[in-house]
């Protein structure tokens, strides 16, 4: 993109390399430090309301709020940050560290100016590492991920489960999860709605041409002889001999039993009897 290409030679030089580690180490050790009670996690939910109180530093902190353990306890964390790792470090590395430092900022900043939308609910980084998610998903559909490091799964698939979780969750949930999903999908949509077009496009060609080749082979075949008294084919009666008779105008073709047994046709169109 132009565009981008120009921002990259401006503001390329402040590029934060190797960005998805850094976020994790930060969190791993915002974790620690709370296990250890030497942190209050509270303190690193953002809450638009606080911020305007005075509190800004959620607006930092909020990046390195760890994810929850959920019911699998901490080994999902775990497995969340090495995910997180992967796919963002997949993602600088095709992208390049500019590119993906604004994949990232772009998608912290909607999810804020959402949460502004309803100041005195929280709001996490949940759905800012849903988008990395699903950006990695889009460039690596086949690449095959082991859930757990146990049970290989390909990736698209878990990302239609992950558009599917965000409909569901957009269609029954509150407005601030609303939000945020929208801020999430936005930030997709910003980076990858040009190549969803040219994709859509592009299948939409080859359906096309898959439904006219299909249509050409499966046509019916067109007789190469047909009567033009009783309307038998070579196709529908094979074993029938079919003529032209040379005293009609034009190429009249008739089967074996009216090759003899025919009015002639004149150029005038009018019939002579035999």
């Amino acid at each position: 993109m132009p565009f981008l290409d120009r921002l990259e030679r401006i503001f390329g030089r402040f590029s934060i390399p190797h960005l998805a580690l850094y976020i994790v180490i930060g969190q791993v050790f915002v974790l620690l430090s709370a296990l250890m009670r030497l942190l209050d996690l509270s303190y690193f939910i953002m809450v638009p309301d606080l911020v305007i109180g005075g509190q800004w530093w959620r607006l930092v902190t909020m990046i390195f709020m760890p994810p929850a353990p959920g019911m699998f306890g901490y080994a999902f964390v775990a497995f969340a940050w090495y995910i997180f790792f992967l796919m963002g470090n997949s993602l600088e590395g095709y992208w390049g560290e500019f590119r993906f430092n604004l994949f990232v900022l772009t998608g912290y900043l909607l999810t804020v100016a959402v949460a502004f939308l309803t100041p005195q609910a929280a709001t996490t980084n949940l759905f800012i590492a849903g988008s990395v998610f699903l950006a990695f998903a889009w460039l690596n559909p086949d690449f095959e991920l082991s859930i757990f490091f146990i049970l290989p799964v390909k990736i698209k698939w878990l990302a239609l489960l992950m558009w599917l979780t965000n409909a569901y969750y957009f269609t029954v949930g509150s407005w601030p999860l609303r939000f945020q999903i929208l801020a999430s999908v936005g930030n997709f949509l910003i980076f990858f709605s040009k190549d969803i077009v040219q994709t859509m496009r592009y299948r939409k060609k080859v359906m096309s041409t898959q439904a006219r080749r299909f249509a050409t082979e499966n046509a019916a075949p067109e007789a190469r002889h047909r009567c033009r008294i009783c309307g038998k084919t070579d196709l529908t009666n094979p074993e029938m001999d079919f003529r032209y008779c040379s005293k009609c105008a034009g190429d009249e073709c008739y089967c074996q039993d009216h090759i003899f047994n025919h009015e002639h046709v004149t150029e005038a169109g009018d019939a002579a009897k035999k």
